[in-house]
Order: C-alpha cells, then structure tokens, then sequence
C-alpha cells in the first residue's frame, strides 16, 4: 500500500488547529508531528495553507441499493460522497425488499464490499410486525450500526405506528434506535383539510403545513418517552422544528447523553421561502419549514442541543420530482456537498472549522461509537480530507456526480473546496487544479463499533 506523507498542513482535530505533518501508512495514520522525515518511498503532499480534516461520516443516506437503482445506487453515491469528503456512511433500510430480516440486511452488506467507495454500514429495518427479527441485532452490536424507526409514513411496509410494537424494541433493544419522527395520523388530517381547503390544487409550499411542526413534535416527543422509560440509546434524525429542541439538552457532555439529535444540511440551508424559486425540488420528509425553525436550528447546533450534522441524501430523478403534489417524490440529493456547504458557511462566520469537524466527524463517531474512526489520532484508520478555504466548489451539471443528475444547489458556487479524500488511506479523490481524478480500484470497509 502507497504511503503519503501531508506536510505543513494545517490540522483540524479535537478542538485545535495547528500546523503539522501527517503520515500516513498501511491504512492508518502512522504518525502525526510538527515536522516528520521518511526513509523509503513516500508519496509526499504539501499541504501548505491548506486544512485537514477528519473524513466526514454521514448517519443518514438513502443509496436506493437495491431495487430502486434507476436513481441511485451505491456506486453512484458514495463515489458522489467521497468527492464530497464524506468518507464514512449509514444507509436506511427502505430500500426493495425493504431490509427487514437479518439475512436481507446482510444482502446489502455484500452490495457495500462489492460497490462502494465508502466505508459503509447498514440500519435494520423496522415494521409492525418483526420486532423479533429487530431484537436479533442485539447480537451483531459490533457490526450494525442500529435498528431503524419509521415513526412515519415510508417506502414500503415501513411504517411502525403499533404502540405494542414500539414498547417491545425500545424495551429489548440493546443497540442504538435511530427514528424518522412525524405523527402519521396528524399528517393525515392536515392533507385532508387542506386539500379541501384548495379543491386539490396543492402547491409545493404547503407541504410545511401538511407534515407541520406539531406533526414532528408529538413523534419525537413520543419516541423521547419510550427512551426514557426504558433508558434506550436513541437517536432522532432530522430535526426540522424549533418546537422539537425543548426536547434535548446541553447540559450533559455527549458522552452521557442517551438521547442524541441530528440535524440535516437542508434544514439550515433552505426555509419554506425557498419553495417559490425551487418548489419540488426542496420537498423532503420532514418538510423544510417557516425561516424560524432554521434559526432555531442553528442556534440548538452551535449551542450543543443537536449533536450531528447529516444529509439525508435521498436522490430521486428529476421525473419524479414533478408536480402534481401527490406524485411528486419526497428527498433530495446532497452527499457531495454538505461539507463544502458548511465550508461555505464557515467562510461566512457562522460557524467554526473546529465545530464542523466535531458535528461530521467527531459527535459522530462518539455518538455510534465507531471503532477507529472519526478523529486525526495515530493509529485511527486514515479517513481525511484535505480542504483549500480559498478554493471553490461550483455546483453545476458538469460536476454532479449524482446518479440522478440534479441538485437544489445548481448554479451556486460555494467557497471553499475539496482537494484530496482518503478512505482507508487510499487516496480515492483528488482535484487539481480543477482536475477531478477519481480511483476506482479500491473500496471502502464495513464499519465496525465498540459496543
């Protein structure tokens, strides 16, 4: 295996940037100093003003892998992902078949060995009717990343609203429960007055209305319950609403917390404002909502009350992002540029280097307890990204490397840019001077976690 020797890099990790070389061997990080000299052959990187990073972990992707393969799949994506310096991830299970049996989740592993360029791991699936087949993770804690809640509606036969069902997982369960949060029967009720209300003719902006805040705040609320009553290790996806975040707290160090928060890159990029320039395009479950709730959002990130920053990625093509409201598809493509886009934040003082680090790498891999991964630390894996601030990252159909060819962020060009990503060190992307080279000949590891 290449080694690669970064020098007078400027080195983002655990709270500090200082200046130093990284070295980088046999997959790991060998050897991390102010100034490091190799005998042998070694591929050396100047790093001069530029940072490092710890690769970004996503705990939230939809690949589509397999059954839904005409929109994305797991090549397509995490060669997307690591080109956006993302080079862990977790993939949800609605997929067809959906993976709600062990030997169906492990299907999708043998995908993730084959395809991706990632490393990977995999949520089990949930319904109403196999919470035995879910309490058998229970014995493969080390190698799943944890069991998937659709407390709403969802691809397929996903959708978990048995109250017995749900007592028995968050009671048995002995992994982390990671839940999709929206109250199904107030959505309905919502869809059926305003549909009403407007003779059918329903406009992107008011999907906000139809799955709204109160809808999100009853499931999370209720999932907080079952957690405490039995002190499960949850974790909620995507919060989209202030109301939510009276639901969490700062007042315990991550490493205490058993109930931990995600927030997603579209619901501190967008609010419903934006439906009038893009409609369908920002349609997604939960919904972006009013200018508020992103406000909020931002406030409960930089504060601590939310804990991760993820995407989402749910591609769909452009086909299936058409109106009318009812056939046009919830989810939008995002892996490559999440990390560019809070790049592009930082350049505007939003928010710190070092807490991007920690919301996409460090909470991450603390929060999973990923094995190895997640920090710059001598004999982690060598998962890093090399990131020029004064670069940039135009987002155009020339440089989409989605499957489904779109992106809500077309036509805008963030500061800052990607110019190397190791995965395993394995230099998998580099971009040179506008270059793009991409190695297809090695391919990411299976998670693992210390559990």
């Amino acid at each position: 295996m290449e080694r690669y020797l970064i020098k007078n890099v400027l080195v983002v990790n655990e709270g500090s940037i200082r200046s130093l070389d990284v070295l980088i061997a046999d997959g790991r990080i060998a050897k991390i100093a102010p100034q490091i000299a190799v005998s042998g052959k070694v591929t050396e990187i100047d790093g001069s003003g530029k940072h490092l990073l710890p690769g970004a972990i996503d705990d939230q992707v939809h690949f589509r892998e397999p059954g839904l393969t005409h929109k994305a799949d797991i090549h397509t994506e995490s060669r997307a992902a690591v080109a956006g310096g993302i080079t862990s991830f977790m993939e949800m299970p609605n997929t067809i078949p959906n993976a709600l049996t062990q030997e169906l989740l492990e299907d999708k592993y043998a995908i993730g060995a084959a395809r991706s360029f990632a490393n990977y791991s995999f949520f089990m699936g949930t319904s109403n009717e196999n919470a035995d087949e879910v309490l058998r993770t229970n014995d493969k804690k080390q190698d799943v990343c944890g069991v998937k809640i659709f407390m709403g509606s969802s691809t397929g036969n996903m959708l978990v609203d048995n109250y017995l069902t749900l007592d028995k997982i968050f009671r048995e369960c002995e992994v982390l429960i990671a839940t999709h949060c929206e109250d199904e029967k107030i959505i309905k009720e919502n869809f059926a007055r305003i549909n009403t209300e407007k003779n059918g003719d329903l406009q992107p902006s008011d999907h906000p209305l139809i799955r709204d805040e109160e809808a999100c705040f009853s499931s999370s609320f209720t999932a907080v319950q079952f957690a405490k009553k039995y002190n499960t290790r949850l974790h909620i996806l995507h919060i989209s609403t202030a109301k939510e975040l009276q639901l969490f707290t700062n007042l315990l160090p991550l490493s205490e917390k058993r109930i931990t928060s995600e927030v997603c890159v579209h619901h501190l990029h967008f609010t419903a404002d934006d439906y009038a320039t893009l409609g369908y395009q920002i349609k997604c479950n939960p919904a972006i909502k009013a200018p508020h709730n992103k406000a909020s959002l931002w406030e409960a990130l930089l504060d601590d009350r939310l804990d991760v920053i993820a995407t989402d990625h749910a591609p769909h093509t452009w086909a299936e992002k058409q109106p009318p409201y009812t056939a046009a598809h919830s989810g939008l493509p995002l892996v490559q540029h999440s990390l560019p886009l809070m790049l592009h934040y930082h350049s505007q003082g939003k928010i710190s280097l070092e807490t991007i680090v920690r919301k996409m790498s460090h909470a991450v891999a603390d929060c999973f307890q990923i094995a190895d991964r997640g920090y710059i630390r001598e004999g982690y894996k060598a998962d890093l990204v090399l990131v020029d601030l004064q670069g940039s990252t135009p987002v155009n159909k020339e440089t989409l490397l989605y499957k489904c060819g779109w992106s809500p962020l077309e036509g805008q060009t963030l500061r800052g840019g990607i110019t190397h990503t190791f995965v395993n060190g394995n230099l998998i992307f580099q971009n040179h001077y506008g270059k793009v080279t991409i190695n297809d000949s090695y391919k990411g590891e299976r998670l693992r976690f210390n559990r």
